[in-house]
């Protein structure tokens, strides 16, 4: 079972710049996809962007251009860079990894706030 601790959310303004992190508590190498997904308040969760095992990205439309998944496996940690942050991404964020190929099983960590103010 894999443990994922997220941090550096917070507040900022419009335009402005934050990086999440996410730490795991074991090597994320054999890790299938790991992401970072996003709820706002009444609304459903939703994908942001994932990192597969090889190093390809993908991200949600809304965010590209702006936000960059990385992940350092030495570190075990997963980031996410956030820039040209709007109020529309004010939402809890979500660490994400998927093991397994067959039954695939997902965990999450405990999530951080990102608010961004206009």
């Amino acid at each position: 079972q894999v443990q994922l601790v997220e941090s550096g959310g917070g507040s900022v303004q419009a335009g402005g710049s934050l990086r999440l992190s996410c730490a795991a508590s074991e090597s994320i190498v054999r890790i299938r996809v790991m992401g970072w997904y996003r709820q706002a308040p009444g609304k459903e969760r939703e994908l942001v962007a994932n990192i597969l095992s090889g190093g390809s990205t993908n991200y949600a439309d809304s965010v590209k251009g702006r936000f960059t998944i990385s992940r350092d496996i030495a570190k075990k940690t997963l980031y996410l860079e956030m820039n040209s942050l709007t109020p529309e991404d004010t939402a809890a964020y979500y660490c994400n990894a998927r093991l397994g190929l067959i039954s695939p099983t997902d965990y999450w960590g405990q999530g951080t706030q990102v608010t961004v103010s206009s």
